[in-house]
């Protein structure tokens, strides 16, 4: 049984690693990167459904440093605007989702 368990164990860590660095791959815009990964997924067992989940992540991730840039640029040059953060929240500090 205690093997099982290793087993079972590694296979979790590999698919972590995977779901991580597909989440990286999306979040650095690196197309190459994500097919090299997808294969990878599919050969670990990852589902199509946590891919998606992870590519949603990096998105909120993606568009969370978009606004950041933005709410900088405006606070440099002295414009009251307010920008929407990664969760759609209206927010002068930095996004918690």
């Amino acid at each position: 049984m205690k093997a099982n368990a290793t087993t079972k164990s590694i296979t979790i860590v590999e698919k972590s690693d995977v779901l991580i660095a597909i989440g990286s791959a999306i979040a650095a815009n690196c197309i190459p990167c994500f097919e090299h990964l997808y294969e990878k997924a599919v050969t670990t067992g990852i589902t199509p459904g946590e891919i998606k989940k992870a590519a949603e992540i990096a998105g909120m991730i993606k568009k969370g440093a978009h606004v950041a840039l933005s709410n900088s640029i405006d606070e440099l040059i002295g414009s009251k605007d307010v920008n929407g953060s990664a969760c759609e929240k209206k927010t002068v500090v930095p996004c918690s989702c």
